[in-house]
């Protein structure tokens, strides 16, 4: 069975819970939506970065790490990984231009 987003953002639940002696996830839950949010920055950079170089390898990696730092802040700021799945899942009935075409300009 695939290892999913769900059952990294199950991890994530039981981590945060723990001191953040003990848990890197706490820790960061400890530092506030702000810290959270600094390090996907960081960790989305190194990707890019990656990505750019085209080092593969490097890039799954820092894929990871993007994907456990955004868990982490949308737990940090109360939003549950259902909420956004939903709003990707209601995205699927039209096309991406489609949808793209359809925002109000900003």
């Amino acid at each position: 069975m695939p290892f999913t987003l769900e059952d990294l953002d199950a991890r994530l639940e039981v981590r945060a819970g723990a001191s953040p002696e003990e848990s890197y996830t706490a820790k960061l839950l400890s530092r506030g939506v702000d810290k959270c949010a600094q390090k996907l920055g960081e960790e989305a950079t190194e990707a890019v970065i990656a990505a750019v170089t085209g080092d593969r390898a490097e890039l799954a990696k820092e894929a990871g790490d993007v994907l456990y730092h955004l868990l982490v802040l949308l737990r940090a700021a109360d939003v549950p990984l259902a909420t956004v799945m939903a709003e990707l899942e209601s995205r699927t009935a039209r096309s991406g231009l489609a949808e793209k075409a359809a925002r109000k300009p900003e």
